[in-house]
């Protein structure tokens, strides 16, 4: 009889197995959803100079300190400044110049009034500037200008390693001018199944045949985690079948090899056996409902992931085993699947294997409430499909009243 090993256990033989992944360079346009690899330093002063954040008019603040609507002050407009020009004026007493959005303070001005604020109507797109405008309120010194560095200044720490990169850590990137960005290089993973009963979804099904739907639903995880995904196929339950398919994983030179089913105690489950004849098995089962039949080892120097073949089986030793390997193998630093405290809105019994039960938490109150969305069995898709989380029983707990305080894992909507 070969013994369970915990959950924890198991983790820690299998990430004990892995390393970060080199880093690389790649375009910034393709770095979204890419993972840092090394910090980003801000390579200059952002605003990178003096800029008006209004379209108005540049002025010394001290020329219109008494000016209110019975009180009007005109100054005489020197010269138009758009956004993107560099201006060679000195502002002195009395004067103005009609600025734009982004451009820069001309010397000697300490303010920007807003247009709005002035009795200037040449705001139409393509106007002149007026030679003179007339303005009937004070403004503070500094108003509506943004300062350099403002926001970011030169050799501030901008983003952290291991940070994925989103839309605005994209833009903020491509505003301090990097075209390209170092990330840690895409995981590689060879994806095998296992089964007789397995039918492609272009053939109809016959008596006795499923869809592999585990092969589709594995994928998506590894691709939404970053991973490039080789799908090798599916084997038969014969020996030759499964050592085949096996080889042609390990020709495509991946970080990981993972296959679904064939690893149970079954009369016709090789893949132990095929893994251990060419490499070895770390452990084979563990402590945990559902997923026991997991087995991790290295087949030909590639480490190996056996999961489980009935469908919620294989989602949940994925997000257990793989997901933080892959994790590390990027360097990623923020989690996928939060955990939280919910409390049972009714009773649950284990089996006192560690659980991961399918539930729908909801907010009542300012608190988390938990219902599972339906019997547990391990083939039960749709009960995972209307969870939006799980509920995580420990080891050796085999019944939970309701109002038990358990914790929860957090899945995506």
């Amino acid at each position: 009889m070969v013994p369970m090993i915990s959950v924890q256990e198991a983790q820690n033989r299998i990430i004990s197995n892995f390393k970060r992944l080199e880093g690389m360079s790649i375009p910034l346009d393709v770095a979204l959803g890419r993972i840092l690899s090394e910090p980003i330093y801000s390579n200059s002063d952002l605003p990178a100079f003096d800029n008006s954040s209004v379209d108005g008019f540049a002025v010394q603040a001290d020329d219109i300190s008494l000016a209110t609507e019975n009180n009007p002050v005109t100054l005489k407009v020197i010269a138009d400044i758009p956004a993107g020009s560099s201006p060679k004026i000195v502002l002195k007493n009395g004067q103005t110049a009609r600025i734009m959005t982004g451009a820069p303070i001309p010397t000697g001005a300490n303010a920007v009034v807003m247009v709005e604020d002035t009795q200037s109507h040449q705001i139409a797109v393509g106007s002149t500037a007026p030679d003179a405008v007339t303005l009937t309120k004070d403004i503070a010194i500094g108003e509506n200008i943004r300062r350099i560095g403002s926001d970011i200044t030169f050799q501030q720490k901008i983003l952290n390693d291991g940070r994925m990169l989103r839309a605005q850590d994209i833009g903020i990137l491509a505003m301090l001018g990097y075209s390209t960005v170092r990330v840690s290089r895409k995981t590689k993973i060879a994806l095998i199944s296992t089964g007789d009963e397995l039918v492609p979804l272009t053939l109809p099904l016959t008596p006795g045949k499923i869809y592999d739907s585990n092969t589709y639903m594995l994928a998506a995880l590894a691709e939404k985690a970053g991973c490039e995904v080789s799908n090798i196929g599916t084997a038969a339950d014969r020996y030759d079948a499964v050592d085949k398919l096996l080889s042609q994983a390990a020709k495509t030179k991946p970080d990981l090899i993972i296959s679904s089913a064939g690893v149970s105690a079954g009369a016709f489950d090789y893949v132990k056996d095929v893994v251990g004849s060419s490499g070895s098995i770390n452990f084979w089962k563990v402590n945990m409902r559902p997923g026991k039949p997991l087995a991790f080892g290295s087949y030909r120097n590639i480490p190996f992931l056996g999961l489980p073949g009935n469908p919620v089986s294989s989602f949940v030793s994925f997000l257990v085993f793989v997901q933080p390997v892959l994790e590390l193998l990027s360097g990623v630093t923020t989690k996928e699947n939060p955990q939280v405290k919910v409390t049972l809105s009714e009773s649950i019994e284990s089996d006192g294997r560690e659980s991961y039960l399918r539930a729908v938490i909801r907010k009542e109150n300012g608190k988390l409430f938990a219902t599972l969305t339906g019997h547990q069995g391990s083939g039960n898709l749709i009960s995972l499909v209307r969870a939006n989380a799980l509920l995580i029983i420990p080891s050796g707990v085999k019944f939970c009243p309701p109002g038990t305080e358990v914790d929860a894992w957090i899945l995506e909507n």
